[in-house]
């Protein structure tokens, strides 16, 4: 049988797992029917047609069978796909910019309104502020599933803005704790959850491309925000420097407010509840551990390279706390280049490739830079390069932590359940992002201030998670190296 409906909606095609290339806009695998492929010809306007009759996008059932799932077109590009994609990245600079500016405001609360507080108190603060930002996922991948996207950004703008703009005023640590910790947490996730999730109604084969591209928001915010941080504190103050930042966040929130939507109609039967049934796949369980493993070491540097260099000695103050920003412009890059790669040569091949430049940094760069921080006769010139060298090859490696995460959780699952899945593994995520800084900050006080014991548990995080991912793609297509997946 063959079916156009409305120009929008080609016939059932067969479920396998190859994406059928002939077609533009693509179609996903995990949407197919079980008949036969029909033959359609198709017209020049035919992609533009495609995403511009939202209401009309799935097929359909068929009557012979009640397990058919109508298929899926996705557009591939186009005006609207775009804009969508740039209000993520506006979005993202925003929410993800915040996260990686922690590190800055870790190392200067620390030495200023909250001296008298050990290294793992204050890192409950950020710890909380993270595991927030992804643990909210839980209910709110579900609604934006059931509602779309409009309300929670929104809502999420308001928190963010909250949290910005009342920094300034904080000076006890429980002020820092509900400001930061949780109005940033909360409004991180309001707005970061959408912003992935809505790329995934418009993009299916270059979604690692647009994911990516998105995701290079939050590393331009990184570098962006710790320079104007460190710029303007001597001049203006700390209350000030943070007011100024809120500014540019209003600037960037309002096209994220605007733009942000979904295409695909809500899932038929779907509701906002949990369902951790989908961990009793293998697959979905071991790509959430992998993730898992990943963040608990992403936020160890992110939180405490800065600090480790001010105690190494081997830079100046003002270069420690540029550190981050470095780390940043390494992680824009690795944001989107390996989400590019993935989309050609395959998103877990991808991601076990640079889990594994960041396995081999962490225990090849900063263990060593730690290690000879602490010795006697040895230059600091040594140190220097090692800890710079670190920053640029692991920011660029950790970039895919973030922008490859949510397309390898969405090869597992349809688009329209990708918000469930995608939050129910962040879920989970979340607790290891609520223990890895005071984990680490407990390891930095056992071990006498030194850091190479946080330098080592990053470097087994990403052990750990490198053997999660490669199970995965050997579960679906073997031990084959030419294999993309």
């Amino acid at each position: 049988m063959s079916r156009l409906f409305k120009g929008s909606t080609p016939g059932l095609l067969p479920r396998n797992n190859s994406i059928d290339r002939t077609l533009n806009p693509t179609t996903s695998p995990q949407t197919s029917g079980s008949e036969k492929p029909c033959s359609l010809s198709r017209s020049p306007d035919f992609a533009s047609q495609a995403y511009q009759e939202a209401e009309d996008i799935e097929a359909p059932r068929s009557p012979l069978g009640s397990n058919e799932k109508p298929e899926v077109i996705y557009p591939e590009g186009g005006l609207q796909a775009w804009l969508v994609v740039f209000g993520s990245f506006a979005g993202m600079t925003a929410g993800f910019g915040l996260m990686n500016t922690i590190g800055v405001y870790q190392a200067y609360v620390a030495e200023n309104q909250l001296s008298e507080y050990s290294e793992s108190t204050i890192g409950w603060i950020f710890s909380l502020y993270v595991f927030l930002s992804f643990f909210c996922g839980l209910q709110i991948g579900p609604i934006f599933d059931a509602k779309g996207p409009r309300m929670l950004v929104a809502a999420g703008t308001v928190f963010l803005l909250l949290c910005i703009f009342l920094l300034g005023l904080c000076t006890k640590y429980w002020h820092f704790m509900v400001v930061f910790g949780v109005l940033g947490g909360i409004g991180t996730s309001l707005i970061f959850t959408p912003a992935v999730s809505a790329i995934g109604h418009f993009f299916f084969e270059k979604r690692a491309n647009a994911t990516g591209l998105a995701a290079t928001g939050g590393s331009i915010g990184g570098i962006i925000f710790p320079l104007m941080f460190q710029s303007l504190v001597p001049k203006l103050g700390f209350a000030w420097a943070t007011r100024i930042q809120g500014f540019i966040f209003i600037a960037l929130l309002i096209p994220a407010n605007l733009l942000i939507k979904t295409r695909l109609p809500p899932r038929s039967g779907g509701s906002v509840v949990p369902d951790f049934t989908i961990f009793r796949q293998p697959a979905f369980a071991l790509a959430t551990a992998g993730t898992y493993f990943l963040e608990w070491g992403l936020f160890v540097p992110i939180t405490y390279l800065a600090s480790y260099s001010l105690v190494s000695g081997a830079m100046t103050q003002t270069f420690a706390f540029q550190i981050i920003a470095i780390f940043n412009a390494g992680s824009s890059l690795g944001r989107w280049a390996p989400g590019y790669m993935a989309d050609k040569f395959g998103r877990y091949n991808t991601m076990i490739g640079t889990t594994l430049g960041c396995l081999t940094s962490s225990l090849g760069l900063w263990l060593p830079a730690t290690v000879l921080s602490e010795a006697e006769h040895v230059p600091k010139s040594a140190v220097y390069g090692l800890i710079v060298t670190y920053a640029v090859i692991m920011g660029f490696a950790s970039g895919s932590n973030i922008s490859l995460t949510p397309v390898c959780v969405g090869m597992l699952c349809d688009t329209q359940e990708y918000g469930r899945y995608y939050a129910t593994c962040y879920t989970i995520v979340s607790f290891g992002t609520l223990t890895g800084v005071p984990i680490a900050g407990a390891i930095i006080q056992a071990s006498g201030g030194a850091y190479w014991g946080v330098a080592l548990f990053t470097g087994l995080c990403y052990v750990c998670a490198g053997v999660a991912f490669t199970t995965v793609r050997v579960m679906k297509v073997g031990w084959k190296l030419n294999a993309k997946y």
